[in-house]
């Protein structure tokens, strides 16, 4: 842990100055060599602008940025830094690089310190504009090195300690005083791992930082998970007003326990519960724990297999609902408008809005208006479940539960702290007494990240994927005819539009209820957005109607099983479409390859390549069927059989059947699984029409368990 100290931050001197032999020149060596020798940072020197936006661009470990206000042309840039530069250049001083610079420095990271180098001269030479921005000015050949090596040192530090967020930066200061522990968990810090060959091996393997901070709820200075007090409780607080809410509550065991957390807290046995036909396996579990009698909410599904939204007009407006659950957004990327939610749903009395694919949605303003926490307090009490992990950076299982309180409730502090007193019994029943504080620190740095530059960070990924989409999309269409190539499952309008209008517009992305691309048939109105982050690839084979090609199909599978083998590992795979996920962790290399992976699937295909060397294990394992066969053959067997055998339709007509109301809820349903009065039967072996049967258990797929 002492290894997050200042050298790790690096300061970024940006000025043509250090090359020089002159005054200047000599002045802003000797600065550096202090910063460097006296004062123990490090630095990193930039003698251009091209550079120097390429280092903020990229790397967020700076600590300090010292910029010369004097510094004269750009240099060459590339790409969106250049029309970044001409964009800001044209609305400020368009003489003066060096404020184009500060304001780009701003929308990255919006609280590193920022110091302006200047000649001797007036503070009225400086305008009120970059004055605004900045943290402080070094005049040049005043003061003297070592005095300055030490200033910019202390903004090094002051930056570092505002790094750490409370819970996280509480835990780094504990693990740094060396304790010895005589409590849980037994391997004491890691040295218990030190006993044997194994534990070695585990050790070095995670190192010892990790396992310094895996620490017991004895420790009181962490506070504690179970009663949100300390710094703990102050996280989460801070998580709350970072996500829009008015309490948040960290969770630990994912978003499947989140929902089980909120279901318990507010329904009882017997009372009608509305909830989404594809929900997540938990909530089906919900019903369980909570005896609830559930109804269900119908998607609309296209010919593609592609689960839209659900169909509110089919709902029955003569039942008081206690609570709803809605998948939002969905697999495939499908948001929905809050407001009409909240509309369509009036006679619910509680709304959860399963987010567990979309803790993001709060930091770009592309989401308004189509995530939970949008919605103002109300009369309704409002839950969004997100699983803080999936496409933030929050370790596996650690997830958040957030709420939107009712007005009445808000504004009394007794009522306020009622409804927590309530809830936190439900929390306790599924919370653990032995909290893993490091996963506690992935939540509150997820969030400090979001705070820092959230926006700045889900432009840039927002950004990256409608390129990938555009790219996709351009490839297909300067395919010769006949050619075939790999489609984006997306309005038709985004190849032509440009980048920043998609990235502002929501209008560009909703999915409109007379459209054809989407192929949701009957879609009563306009109430969803596709999320573009979220990619879906079309193979050749069927439309989104479900109208199978007659020449060719290349079912999905078979594609991505190659790209498996080649490295890229996709998220959802459907019959003739994937799903890829646009995120924090994504970068160019990622997606060039994707497309080179592609590139030469299709090479392979067109050539008909010898199964052998597409797929060699399967060709291991099955010689007599596959050795001989091309992919070509093996593609066009396998469309044939899906084709023959209509398994998108009967996939449709399975996914449009619900269980019969009033039969057995799930709750009596499963108490047969206790007490032993249930029959094991294959699937295959079922006769629904002949021999009608209960299932006492639910039939789930898993991932991503709809």
């Amino acid at each position: 842990m002492r290894k997050i100290d200042k050298k790790i931050w690096p300061v970024l001197w940006i000025s043509d100055q250090l090359e020089m032999s002159n005054d200047q020149g000599r002045w802003s060596r000797q600065v550096v060599e202090r910063l460097v020798e006296q004062q123990g940072c490090s630095v990193i020197l930039s003698q251009a602008y091209s550079d120097a936006y390429q280092v903020v661009g990229s790397r967020q470990d700076l600590g300090t940025i010292v910029l010369d206000w004097d510094l004269g042309q750009p240099g060459r840039l590339h790409g969106k830094n250049e029309m970044y530069f001409q964009k800001v250049r044209r609305n400020t001083m368009p003489d003066k690089y060096a404020l184009v610079m500060v304001h780009y420095i701003r929308e990255r990271n919006r609280n590193i310190p920022i110091l302006l180098l200047t000649t001797r001269g007036s503070i009225e030479d400086l305008p009120d504009e970059v004055l605004g921005k900045i943290d402080g000015v070094i005049w040049k050949l005043t003061d003297t090195a070592e005095f300055l090596s030490g200033r910019i040192e202390q903004h090094v530090l002051a930056y570092q300690k505002e790094v750490l967020p409370v819970f996280f930066g509480e835990l780094v200061d504990y693990v740094n005083e060396y304790k010895y522990a005589w409590h849980t968990p037994g391997h004491m810090g890691g040295q218990g791992f030190l006993t044997s060959p194994a534990g070695t091996a585990f050790h070095k393997f995670f190192g010892e930082d990790v396992l310094r901070a895996d620490l017991s709820i004895s420790v009181p200075e962490l506070g504690s998970l179970l009663d949100h007090t300390g710094v703990t409780g102050q996280a989460e607080q801070n998580s709350a007003e970072a996500f829009g809410a008015d309490k948040t509550y960290y969770v630990l065991n994912g978003t499947s326990t989140a929902n089980q957390i909120v279901w318990r807290s507010q329904v009882s046995p017997g009372e009608s519960a509305l909830v989404d036909r594809n929900c997540h396996k938990s909530l089906n579990y919900a019903m369980v724990i909570t005896s609830a009698d559930p109804h269900y909410m119908i998607p609309i599904r296209n010919g593609l297999g592609i689960i839209g939204p659900v169909d509110f007009s089919k709902i029955s407006q003569n039942i008081n609902y206690k609570m709803s659950a809605l998948t939002n957004s969905t697999y495939d990327g499908i948001c929905y408008d809050i407001n009409y939610v909240k509309t369509q749903l009036r006679h619910v009395h509680t709304l959860h809005f399963d987010e567990a694919w979309y803790a993001y949605a709060k930091f770009h303003p592309l989401y308004q208006d189509h995530f939970g926490m949008d919605l103002p307090p109300g009369e309704k009490l409002v839950f969004s479940t997100q699983s803080t992990h999936k496409l933030l950076t929050a370790f596996s299982q650690a997830s958040m539960i957030h709420v939107r309180l009712t007005q009445d409730v808000l504004q009394s502090p007794d009522e306020t702290k009622r409804f927590h007193d309530r809830f936190n019994e439900s929390y306790m029943m599924h919370g653990s007494t032995s909290p893993q504080y490091n996963m506690v620190a992935s939540l509150d740095v997820a969030t400090k990240m979001m705070q820092d530059n959230g926006r700045t960070a889900w432009s840039d990924i927002i950004e990256e994927a409608i390129e990938l989409r555009k790219k996709i999309v351009r490839i297909k269409m300067e395919s010769d005819d006949g050619d075939w190539f790999f489609d984006m499952w997306q309005p038709p309008g985004i190849v032509d539009t440009p980048t920043q209008e998609l990235m502002e517009n929501q209008q560009k992305w909703l999915i409109e209820k007379d459209a054809e691309w989407h192929g949701f048939k009957n879609l009563p109105d306009t109430y969803t957005m596709l999320d573009p982050i979220k990619l879906t690839f079309m193979c050749p084979g069927v439309d989104v109607n479900g109208n199978y090609d007659q020449r060719r199909g290349i079912p999905a599978s078979i594609v991505t099983n190659y790209l498996i083998n080649q490295g890229v590992v996709c998220e959802k795979t459907d019959y003739y479409s994937w799903l890829l996920l646009n995120s924090l962790g994504t970068t160019k290399g990622k997606q060039g390859t994707l497309v080179a992976e592609l590139f030469r699937f299709k090479e392979a295909y067109d050539r008909d390549a010898p199964l052998r060397e597409i797929f060699p294990t399967l060709v291991e394992r099955y010689p007599q069927k596959y050795a001989k066969k091309g992919l070509q053959e093996h593609c066009r067997d396998m469309h044939t059989y899906i084709k023959d055998h209509d398994l998108l339709g009967k996939m449709r007509r399975a996914y449009d059947t619900i269980p019969r109301h009033g039969e057995c809820t799930p709750s009596v349903a499963y108490r047969q699984v206790v007490e032993d009065n249930v029959e094991l039967v294959r699937i295959d072996a079922i006769d629904p029409v002949t021999r009608p049967r209960i299932a006492a258990v639910m039939l789930v797929p898993y991932p991503p368990g709809i």
